[in-house]
């Protein structure tokens, strides 16, 4: 099983963001992700470093992946499915419908303290935006 760390940052709420993502338990190596995502909100970003995940591993052809979140946020609406907000259900769907395309998906908070290296990712990423 690949282990994929995922983690979202932002320079504001809203600011310029990052998606951070380390993916680990490869034959070759951990791979290491740093995206710039624009502007939006932190949680936003979560969102979107998941999505952007999921599109590596299916890229890839990682099929059977367990990925963590230091976000309860995320974690909760993709393993119930739903999410309150408007805002965030295009984001939420669009993680349902990628995660369908593995043969094994499983999503769990951890605490920040064990998501460091996607956060450092995901930090750098910040700076990776275009200036406005």
């Amino acid at each position: 099983m690949i282990d994929v760390y995922v983690d979202g940052a932002s320079s504001g709420n809203p600011g310029p963001s990052g998606a951070g993502i380390f993916i680990k338990g490869l034959p070759n190596g951990p791979e290491s992700y740093s995206i710039p995502l624009g502007v939006m909100t932190n949680h936003e970003a979560e969102y979107h470093a998941v999505i952007h995940a999921l599109k590596i591993c299916i890229d890839k052809q990682y099929k059977i992946v367990s990925f963590r979140t230091d976000s309860q946020l995320v974690e909760q609406a993709v393993d119930k499915e739903y999410v309150k907000k408007n805002l965030y259900q295009p984001l939420l769907q669009q993680i349902l419908h990628l995660k369908d395309e593995l043969d094994l998906f499983f999503i769990k908070w951890i605490p920040s303290s064990q998501n460091k290296n996607a956060d450092k990712l995901a930090r750098a990423a910040i700076q990776l935006n275009k200036p406005i």
